[in-house]
């Protein structure tokens, strides 16, 4: 039988908005003063850490070389403890919370940080795709015969990806633009509330995430399309963003050892493929598989965060599970919130966490889309 493996500490920094306060802010001090604060709140000796795994795409400049062992030693932490950075494209700190968890369970780790970092100010999206270029490699996929064979010629697109789910599940312009002014009075509301307030860390002189604002329906309404003939806008899109967050993961043995309270367990993972064309709608195969596997249904999950890269993929994830809508992205999605690729799997797991606490509620789901057609699943059982 597996060991358990409990989340014990869980942090992020505020999500900055592209050129915004965290702008400027090199990927290895953004993460390590993260990484620096879980430590420091959980009185473990960091010399007791057996890894660290984050998450990060665009591996160029400043988030090279492994930017996970930078981001450890930015933060002053020992260098006797090693660190990985992984690339699971979005899901990239999901699935660095699932390596940490495997190794504890695996009972060959005891504490493991797992989080993510993107500085998207700094690095743009797609600038390692663009370096190569010079050496006459246009894209990832251009002289794969394999590939050409599979899939064809044509560029992989994700607002053609965003178009096809629109399309497949008749989605209209209308809905999914109301979808999106809901994310952003959901994030204001709980802003308000101050709902965010614990699980963010002060950073760059940054303490509150730039991205929501309230909506203006006319202007939104106004906005053309992202292709021609197609229903996806950008206030339907993610927003470009910089962030970190980092959690803590604890065997039953360090939570002896250490003195460490859990405050949840990590209950299932599950990772899953699909049609890497239609692109975004592995969320959908790999929760019906997760829901499966455990022998849950939808409605005992008390709070669902699924990333709201595009409108499309959360509506139609919503009606092919059935999730009750006001249990999904209830503090708003990254359409408000942004959408810091590498450590957007490790945001929304803190402040899933968080609202878990908040509210009372046991059981939380967290999903989301990556490029290639792949989806992460983590449920997670509050302590």
């Amino acid at each position: 039988m597996a060991n358990e493996a409990y989340i014990v500490g869980a942090a992020r920094s505020p999500v900055g908005r592209r050129n915004g306060g965290l702008a400027g802010m090199h990927p290895a001090d953004l993460g390590g003063g993260i990484v620096r604060t879980l430590i420091d709140r959980s009185g473990v000796d960091p010399e007791a850490v057996d890894d660290v795994i984050f998450g990060c795409l665009e591996a160029l400049g400043p988030q090279a070389a492994n930017v996970a062992r930078a981001i450890w030693l930015a933060g002053g932490l020992p260098e006797s403890v090693p660190a990985t950075t992984v690339d699971r494209q979005c899901g990239s700190a999901q699935q660095a919370v699932h390596f940490a968890a495997m190794g504890v369970m695996a009972g060959v780790q005891d504490l493991v940080v797992a989080g993510g970092v993107q500085n998207m100010s700094m690095i743009p999206m797609g600038t390692a795709n663009a370096g190569a270029v010079p050496f006459g490699q246009p894209d990832p996929w251009t002289g794969s015969e394999g590939w050409a064979a599979r899939y064809g010629p044509n560029e992989l697109s994700q607002f053609v990806s965003s178009d096809m789910i629109a399309a497949k599940w008749g989605l209209s312009r209308q809905e999914l633009e109301s979808f999106s002014v809901t994310s952003h009075e959901r994030a204001l509301q709980a802003q308000a509330e101050g709902r965010f307030d614990r699980e963010i860390v002060s950073i760059g002189g940054l303490a509150r995430d730039e991205g929501p604002r309230q909506p203006n329906l006319a202007k939104i309404q106004s906005l053309p399309p992202l292709l021609p003939d197609g229903v996806t806008t950008a206030a339907m899109a993610s927003q470009i963003s910089d962030a970190a967050a980092a959690l803590l993961i604890a065997s039953e043995a360090a939570l002896a050892t250490h003195g460490l309270t859990p405050l949840a367990r990590i209950h299932h993972m599950t990772v899953r493929g699909d049609d890497p064309i239609i692109g975004l709608t592995a969320p959908i195969v790999a929760t019906q598989i997760a829901l499966a596997r455990t022998g849950m249904t939808i409605d005992q999950i008390d709070l669902i965060e699924i990333n709201e890269a595009f409108a499309p993929v959360v509506l139609a994830w919503q009606r092919e599970t059935g999730a009750d809508p006001d249990r999904i992205n209830v503090n708003g999605g990254a359409i408000a919130l942004g959408h810091p690729l590498g450590a957007t799997g490790a945001r929304l797991m803190v402040t899933l966490l968080h609202e878990l606490q908040r509210t009372g509620g046991r059981f939380g789901l967290q999903t989301m889309c990556e490029g290639g057609g792949t989806a992460n699943v983590t449920i997670i059982e509050r302590l």
